[in-house]
């Protein structure tokens, strides 16, 4: 399933998936970077291109990003997914928790992409 050097960034704002992008390759330019709009698109791009990581907005239209996350869970239980909201709330990390994903506070910064990007490389 996991194809160790492709991220997929999911975000509906273009600008949010840019600046993740560019977290991205400052950490590692051999990492190729495929995005999505939306929990749709990102459900057929995991299918696609079967990525190491997938970074994904919580607050989307259409599929949330919950919502995609918990179906590529069950489709794909070793798939590395990390939620990332504003929404900083107890309620959205437990959500996260229960899904076995990464949770992310946006503003999304380049420290913590390149945590994230550390522990996906060593496992």
């Amino acid at each position: 399933m996991n194809n160790s050097k492709t991220i997929l960034v999911v975000d509906d704002s273009r600008v949010s998936r840019m600046m993740t992008s560019k977290f991205i390759q400052s950490h590692n330019a051999s990492w190729e970077v495929v995005e999505a709009g939306t929990g749709e698109e990102a459900i057929e791009k995991v299918n696609a291109v079967s990525p190491a990581l997938v970074i994904m907005d919580i607050n989307m239209p259409g599929i949330g990003g919950t919502e995609a996350a918990e179906i590529l869970r069950s489709k794909y239980p070793q798939l590395k997914i990390a939620l990332q909201t504003a929404n900083i709330q107890e309620a959205m990390r437990k959500r996260a928790e229960i899904i076995g994903a990464d949770f992310l506070e946006k503003p999304i910064n380049e420290a913590r992409i390149h945590q994230l990007l550390t522990e996906t490389e060593a496992s």
